[in-house]
């Protein structure tokens, strides 16, 4: 079993015009785009959603989209 976190996601989080991922550890916490996490976030292929290969691999980690 791996030691790193299971999290949330969305692509518009309420309030919020931006269409981008957005990530958040537990749902106490506020939504923060992908990119504020490092550790995740990984490169998009060119033309595709911001955020749209860090959102496929967090899926396969079991993050649950929201």
């Amino acid at each position: 079993m791996s030691d790193r976190p299971v999290g949330q996601m969305t692509w518009k989080p309420p309030g919020t015009t931006e269409c981008s991922l957005h990530l958040r550890l537990n749902s106490s916490e506020p939504w923060k785009h992908y990119k504020e996490f490092p550790e995740y976030a990984l490169p998009d292929p060119t033309g595709f959603s911001e955020g749209y290969a860090t959102f496929i691999a967090l899926r396969k980690q079991n993050w649950d989209f929201i």
